[in-house]
């Protein structure tokens, strides 16, 4: 059962559309997975169904399939996303080499879109205000295997005081009274009240507030939200242009979404094949200037160097980094994160413990290949074994990247005969 006072607004708000509107909460929903561009050619998954328009590697799936559960799930080749949800990245349009922000980026969808477009290539921060829900982003930037993010646990206005006029494009993925994901989830609705919007909507302000500091001149910011209330769409975009003079909107291409204003697109579930959704699109005017340089890297210790050239490992542009015996491959656009709270500083390479050195899962994960490596079929027995953390059978000796198919999935070390298991306890099935 639907709020009485939400569903007055929604008559008023759509006039004839609203018997159209509540028809299609009526039906299944849709449900997405977005292809993981940085583990390579995507594989024929015979659950997929159509794709997404507005996301080339976005497909529906048959929702009895669970591809959730699959190994591939596992090794980050997909991550299961709300079709309405890839819109928001779609209209940013991240290009490789920029410096990119989401500001609000658990679980990590979006953040993890914006690291498939940029190839590698620039510097990605995402963060996240709750601590529980930041450990959750930093795993899946993890899990899908990118190497140039930096994951933050901070709030808006300490990041803007610390990045001002400092990224190419910054996305607002707003916290919002989630009125367009009562058909997916029970608490949305339960939550709901007109004091819950206004409180959103407050709130959404601040933060549109800080993201309007950390935009270069020249620079975009798109907010976006999962709810149909105008207070929180957009009534709270006019008033940021009321007090942001310095942004105007921007028009983009957007075909398959219902413009609401200038440079503002919703998504309505009995338009399209997805949940509720808002977006805009914002320019700041001026000229960037150059941002400040980064400052220098450290030299990585010599247990990485052997154990890189003994598995033929080469990393990209960026700069080593290391706390206490852990190393990170940070990118190299990366400003000084020192005295903010950082869960992920780029890319983990592992651990140096005296005289040896102990690879990370997050460095299998991004890898494609390396020199000491063992493949077995995706289905196969031996990567359910894997999976729940037995030894397999392997002719290599010392440290061995394991694979289900062509996709990385975690380390294994071998003996000449056997390879032990080291992907994560935590994770094993």
């Amino acid at each position: 059962m639907l709020p009485e006072l939400f569903l007055q607004r929604m008559g008023t708000q759509l006039g004839e559309e609203y018997e159209a509107f509540l028809q299609s909460l009526q039906r299944p929903r849709a449900v997405a997975l977005r292809m993981n561009p940085l583990k390579g050619e995507p594989p024929t998954l015979p659950f997929v169904t159509e794709p997404v328009p507005w996301e080339p590697l976005g497909y529906y799936y048959d929702p009895e399939a669970r591809p959730g559960l699959h190994v591939f799930h596992e090794a980050g080749v997909y991550y299961l996303q709300e079709a309405s949800a890839m819109a928001p990245v779609a209209l940013l349009e991240p290009q490789p080499g920029e410096k990119i922000c989401d500001l609000c980026a658990a679980p990590g969808g979006k953040s993890t879109q914006i690291a498939g477009r940029l190839s590698g290539r620039g510097m990605l921060l995402c963060n996240e205000v709750s601590p529980k829900r930041a450990k959750i982003l930093s795993r899946n930037i993890e899990r899908l295997g990118v190497a140039n993010a930096v994951v933050t646990n901070e709030t808006p206005a300490v990041l803007a005081q610390r990045f001002p006029a400092f990224f190419d494009r910054v996305l607002v993925d707003a916290p919002c009274s989630g009125e367009g994901m009562f058909r997916k989830e029970e608490a949305a609705v339960t939550d709901w009240s007109p004091e819950t919007v206004q409180m959103c909507a407050r709130r959404q302000g601040e933060i549109l507030d800080c993201a309007a500091k950390m935009v270069k001149p020249g620079g975009r910011l798109v907010y976006s939200t999962c709810t149909f209330a105008p207070q929180e769409d957009e009534e709270a975009v006019e008033a940021f242009l009321e007090n942001h003079p310095e942004f105007v909107p921007e028009p983009v291409e957007a075909p398959w979404f219902q413009e609401s204003g200038p440079a503002m697109y919703r998504m309505w579930p009995h338009k399209l094949l997805g949940e509720g959704h808002f977006a805009a699109v914002l320019r700041r005017m001026g000229q960037p200037e150059d941002s400040p340089a980064p400052p220098p890297g450290e030299k990585l210790p010599r247990q990485w160097e052997d154990f890189a050239k003994a598995l033929d490992i080469r990393l990209p542009e960026g700069r080593g980094l290391r706390f206490g015996e852990t190393l990170y491959w940070a990118p190299a656009g990366m400003p000084d994160v020192t005295k903010l709270r950082v869960l992920r500083a780029g890319l983990e390479l592992g651990t140096v413990k005296k005289d040896r050195f102990e690879p990370a899962h997050a460095l299998a994960l991004w890898l494609k290949d390396c020199r000491c490596q063992v493949s077995f079929p995706a289905e196969s027995d031996e990567i359910k074994a894997y999976l729940h953390g037995e030894v397999l059978p392997c002719r290599e000796k010392g440290w061995c990247l394991v694979k289900a198919g062509s996709y990385s999935l975690g380390w294994g070390k071998g003996d000449g005969s056997q390879l032990k298991n080291h992907y994560p306890k935590g994770l094993r099935k």
